[in-house]
């Protein structure tokens, strides 16, 4: 049984995405209060981060928001936050969301959401931790870089069975409901 209570959400920070991905968010953020999980994030009040923050807030539960200092403006941070933790740059921002989660879910987004994600996922692969990570698939946002993940696999870059470290889901209800079963993989080794 899994014992999944704070997630960290990496997503977009921009509010210039389509309305389907902010439904998402919103959505994902209800149904984590709704299970009494703690959402862990980069402390934005903008894009995908300040939705899925607010979708927490709105169904009674709490949100942890870590966010660099020069980003911690009135137009950037989620104030409502529960618990702001200000760091000094980006990545003790990750540090300290990776430490503080036990779950990772990606929503859609632009280079930083990429970057944290892939981050965790090799950190997975390097026995650094054994924590879930999901690609939330809104709208197939994720299909062209699980393609590219095929190719690591096909071109021996990467083993194929590194699609162990981490999981797709389609809605955020599958992505709560892959988190609540989880058990860690037996670890692979890195290289081929």
């Amino acid at each position: 049984m899994s014992t999944i209570r704070r997630i960290c959400v990496f997503a977009a920070s921009s509010n210039a995405v389509a309305p389907p991905f902010f439904a998402a968010a919103a959505t994902l953020g209800r149904a984590m209060a709704d299970r009494g999980l703690t959402l862990v994030y980069g402390g934005g009040q903008v894009g995908l981060m300040g939705e899925v923050a607010r979708g927490v807030h709105a169904g009674g539960g709490r949100v942890v928001a870590v966010i660099p200092h020069y980003l911690k403006t009135r137009e950037l941070l989620y104030a409502d936050a529960d618990e702001i933790i200000v760091t000094d740059g980006l990545r003790e921002r990750k540090a300290v969301m990776e430490e503080r989660a036990d779950a990772f879910i990606a929503l859609p987004g632009g280079f930083g959401t990429l970057e944290e994600t892939l981050e965790v996922i090799t950190l997975k692969q390097l026995r650094r931790h054994t924590k879930a990570i999901v690609l939330l698939n809104t709208a197939g946002f994720f299909s062209p870089l699980l393609t590219v993940f095929a190719a690591l696999f096909d071109g021996r870059f990467a083993r194929p069975d590194s699609t162990e470290l981490y999981h797709v889901a389609a809605d955020p209800a599958s992505a709560l409901t892959y988190l609540e079963s989880y058990e860690p993989p037996a670890p692979a080794g890195k290289w081929l």
